[in-house]
This record gives C-alpha cells, structure tokens and sequence, in this order.
C-alpha cells in the first residue's frame, strides 16, 4: 500500500469515494450537496497538499482530505475506505499523512465532524484521541417556528393529591388559598382526595408551592403530578417538606450537574412506601430519558404514573 497527494487528474476516483461515502453516512437535515460544490472545495485542499488517496496493486484503496490551518486549527473534512480495504490500517496511513501536512503548515490543534448517529466512528475517533467540544444541533423549521409561537407546547395537566378521607378538612384548607385559586375542584378518590384548579395547569411553581403548602398544614403527603407538554413531573411532600422528585427528562429545562439530573429519577423506595406502588413497576413505569422520544409520549406516560401510584389523573 501506497499513499500519495491527490491530484486534479483525480477527479473521477475522487468523485467515486465521496459519492460512496455519502451513500454510507446520509445526511439528514440539509439538502444533499452538489458533487460540483465538493469538487470545488477539494480543488482548494488539493492545491496545499491536503488531499491524499492510498493505493494497492488493485487500485484506490480510500482517502483523507484535510483543510489547511485555519487559526492553528486543521480540519479533517473526509476519510473513507473502500469496503474491500477496512481494518488494514488504511485509515491510520491516510491520517499520518494528514498529521504531518497539517503539522508542517504550523497547525496545533487537528479537527473533524461526525454524525451523533455515526457511532461506530465516534468510537474510533474517541480512541484516537478526539473529544466533544461542541455540539451541532438541528430542528425542523416548522417545529421550531411552532416552539416560538408556543404552538406545540403540549398539553398542560397539573393535579394535586392528599393522601386523607378527610374532604372536609382538605376543602378548609384548600379555601385558604382563595382568591391565588380560580376554580378549585375537590373530589375524593379511594384513599386520595384529588384537587384540581386551572391556575396549576399554566404554573409549575405555583403547582409545587400549594402541593407543599397544602402538606404542611394537613401534616399529610401530598403528590403534585403534572403533564408539562413533552414531559411528566411529580413532586411528594410529606409533612411540608418535599421528599422526592421525579422529570421524565430531568435536562429538559435545561443543562443541569450531574448529582442534579440523577436527583431527579424516582425514589423507588420511597415511592413504594408512601404510595403502595412496588419498587420494581416504579422502576420499569417512572424512568427517564435523554428526549422524550425514548419515553412513551407524555400523556401516556402520565396516565401511567397517575396509575402505578393509585392516583386519578
């Protein structure tokens, strides 16, 4: 095996690798790009030497292209290996070469692009040294232009529980927080009685507030369950003091630590003790994800939840 500078003549093979790799690795939120364009861009790389192609007594075996420094940053644009030439170390030869050209135009940093899906090659890359730096995100603009306008948010559903047989003594306090509450709905459900006021559907804070409120002067627990468009939210207070949180998605909101995002899963343990729930179904039921799309979509899940825990959402 051979590894030489590409060359204009070498157009024809060049095309034929990339066209491979685009077959390989599709692209998914832009419109596919023009040979003519790619060809464009090679062009520039092949005039400094970033370009290089690795041959065998068969033909082409793969090729690197790498653009030339740029602040002290080289960017490796594309490395593909012809099927027949994988696991030979065609790769690591094309990329020595790459090193070396980016080292000679006083490059201190080497850098490159792979697909979030791509997770074979984010191994691969991770081994030979790479690490995230950013993060490349996209969204349908649709989608996005309908989150602007708050046209997908999702449906809102807040629910407050008290764990009493005491509606009596539930309403008292419930008529305490009027006239903060609109339309408050008091209804007793087996063990729970449930209440209900639009006010908690548009306010998550208010929602936790009253559920933690309510727990305090009752001296009961209290279950703040809530469907908050794409995820769903439990708070339980005991004594007015909140003793667990649960977020389908705990970095919804936002970036949070690490201690802070798994602080957010369900306490299987306490959940079972003050609900009756079982550990092993507040395990399987109340999990949580990256994106809701791991999850089963909200307002199933919330039903769920509401179930596993004896509650009426």
């Amino acid at each position: 095996m051979t590894v030489r500078p590409a060359t204009e003549a070498d157009e024809p093979v060049l095309r034929e690798l990339w066209e491979e790799f685009e077959q390989e690795v599709p692209w998914t939120v832009e419109e596919p790009e023009t040979w003519a364009d790619e060809w464009k861009d090679t062009l520039d790389d092949i005039r400094t030497g970033g370009v290089f192609l690795a041959e065998d007594a068969e033909g082409v075996l793969g090729v690197a292209r790498i653009e030339a420094p740029v602040r002290g940053r080289a960017h490796v644009q594309l490395v593909h290996v012809h099927p027949r030439a994988r696991r030979q170390g065609v790769a690591k030869a094309l990329l020595r070469e790459c090193a070396r050209h980016a080292e000679e135009l006083g490059a201190g940093f080497v850098s490159l692009e792979v697909l979030t899906s791509n997770e074979q090659a984010r191994v691969v890359w991770s081994r030979l040294g790479f690490e995230e730096y950013a993060k490349f995100m996209a969204t349908p603009l649709d989608a996005f232009a309908a989150r602007l306008d708050n046209k997908d948010a999702g449906e809102s559903r807040a629910v407050t529980h008290v764990q009493s047989d005491d509606e009596v003594s539930v309403e008292r306090a419930v008529a305490q927080f009027i006239p903060r509450l609109e339309a408050p709905e008091v209804r007793n459900t087996d063990s729970w009685i449930r209440v209900a006021d639009p006010v908690f559907d548009r306010d998550r804070e208010a929602h936790g507030r009253f559920a933690r409120e309510l727990s305090d002067r009752l001296g009961a627990v209290t279950i703040a369950l809530a469907l908050e468009g794409e995820v769903v939210r439990f708070r339980i207070y005991e004594r007015g003091r909140m003793v667990d949180e649960y977020l389908s998605v705990p970095t919804w909101y936002g970036e949070l630590p690490k201690a802070d995002e798994l602080a957010l899963a369900a306490n299987p343990t306490l959940v079972s003790r003050l609900t009756g729930a079982t550990r092993d179904d507040v395990r399987r039921i109340a999990r949580t994800a990256a994106t809701p799309a791991e999850l089963p979509p909200a307002p199933e899940l919330y039903e769920q939840i509401a179930k596993l825990m004896g509650l009426e959402a």
